[in-house]
């Protein structure tokens, strides 16, 4: 079967050297790209994981002030439209009591124009009565 003669030490030595020099050669320079390459993916993970949370309180911090933002512009566009709405009621207040008194200045226009078309009608019917009296009745009697 097996002869234990010298090449079986032999063998055994080739092959250990075999390893040690596959170790020396293949399998440190291997193991240390594999470690180096470990170490550089949970090195950037850590990076990327520490950016990620930067930039989500980045953001909420930008929200935060975006919504103070819409705050202080709503409340700015309230008072502005409270503005605008008293400076349009005082307006229409005013456009009011001037169209008010117009109408009554109009008024008593009118009612002035009025009297004195009847006055007028008056002495028209005043002399038109005194015609048809004259005619009607000659004039000796009217007198």
């Amino acid at each position: 079967m097996f002869d234990f003669d010298a090449t079986l030490p032999i063998m055994a030595v080739q092959f250990l050297i075999l390893m040690a020099l596959l170790n020396a050669l293949f399998f440190k320079p291997l193991n240390r790209a594999i470690d180096d390459r470990e170490n550089y993916i949970s090195t950037n993970e850590t990076e990327a994981r520490e950016r990620l949370a930067k930039a989500e309180s980045i953001a909420k911090e930008y929200e935060t002030q975006l919504g103070n933002s819409r705050k202080q512009y709503q409340a700015i566009i309230a008072q502005a439209q409270s503005e605008a709405k008293k400076i349009s009621d005082s307006k229409i207040a005013q456009a009011v009591k001037e169209a008010q008194a117009k109408k009554e200045d109009a008024y008593r226009e009118i009612e002035s124009q009025r009297q004195q078309a009847l006055s007028e009608l008056e002495k028209q019917v005043e002399t038109l009565s005194q015609r048809v009296l004259t005619k009607i009745l000659g004039p000796e009697l009217v007198k």
